[in-house]
């Protein structure tokens, strides 16, 4: 059933990540009728509304501008505005700033109506052939490598499929990053350029993606998919775990092997059994 905007009404709209067919009948409509277009990019977003013979005038509004600008939003709806919201591609509040204004409406009560969309993690997950009934979304990685590790060390043992945003700049290195942290046999798939002319899926594991992108210049925006850690079948104690370590740790292995070798028959992640290991070396001299 067909409505016109609500006054005082902010709309979530999806916007196509590529293909501009995907958008939906709706979405044209309320951004067609509603006051006011709260754009990430009215450049990029004026390009849409063009082609979709969209008139409604539009305002900014990004990470930079957020604090500032989320009063003067609020102000218009309490006027009786009707806004949509919309960032550059797929659903606003992904990955963007756009939660926080959605956050500041609900909490003086501005009814908030999401116009759904594209996604580039849902729409990667649908095809990337891993496990779909149980995912984590985690957005973009940390953007310097120490804190991108200590993040990925804290999902070590998540069972689930992981969906992770990155750039192309950053993409070699952050395939490095999970093979030093998880392991270079964990299987990957790499989405590019969803929906769009050049589309691809990339599938193997983490050692052959590193492998194919020092082949191959990264371009576009990726989205990373990586199978979850199975659960292992016999779990450790604290006490076995002990002395599984001070066993290895006998043989030669060094403290860092040891405890990547056994993270995986503990609930504990890497970095805790690396401290578990550390005190082992330190109870011994």
């Amino acid at each position: 059933m067909q409505t016109d905007p609500k006054p005082g009404t902010l709309y979530i709209v999806g916007t196509p990540i590529g293909n501009l067919e995907d958008i939906t009948f709706r979405a044209v409509r309320i951004l067609q009728n509603v006051d006011l277009i709260a754009a990430e990019d009215t450049r990029h977003t004026g390009k849409l509304l063009q082609y979709f013979q969209v008139k409604t005038p539009q305002i900014s509004y990004h990470e930079h501008n957020r604090t500032s600008r989320i009063p003067e939003l609020l102000e218009h709806l309490h006027g009786g505005k009707a806004i949509a919201l919309v960032s550059d591609a797929g659903m606003p509040g992904i990955s963007d700033p756009g939660y926080e204004l959605v956050k500041a409406c609900v909490e003086v009560a501005i009814p908030v109506v999401p116009i759904p969309g594209a996604s580039a993690a849902i729409t990667a997950l649908s095809a990337a052939g891993l496990p779909t009934d149980k995912f984590v979304f985690e957005g973009f990685l940390p953007a310097k490598s120490q804190q991108r590790r200590e993040h990925l060390e804290a999902l070590q043992t998540e069972s689930r499929t992981l969906i992770f945003y990155e750039s192309p700049h950053r993409l070699r290195e952050t395939l490095q990053d999970l093979a030093e942290v998880w392991g270079s046999d964990r299987q990957i798939v790499l989405a590019r350029e969803l929906t769009k002319l050049y589309e691809e899926f990339w599938r193997g594991s983490i050692g052959e993606a590193i492998a194919h992108y020092q082949q191959k210049e990264p371009q576009g925006e990726y989205t990373l998919l990586v199978a979850g850690n199975p659960p292992s079948e016999t779990l450790l104690t604290e006490e076995q775990l002990k002395a599984e370590l001070q066993q290895l740790m006998m043989q030669g292995i060094s403290r860092s092997q040891a405890s990547r070798q056994l993270t995986k028959y503990t609930s504990l992640n890497r970095r805790q059994v690396y401290q578990i290991a550390l005190s082992i070396v330190m109870n011994s001299e």
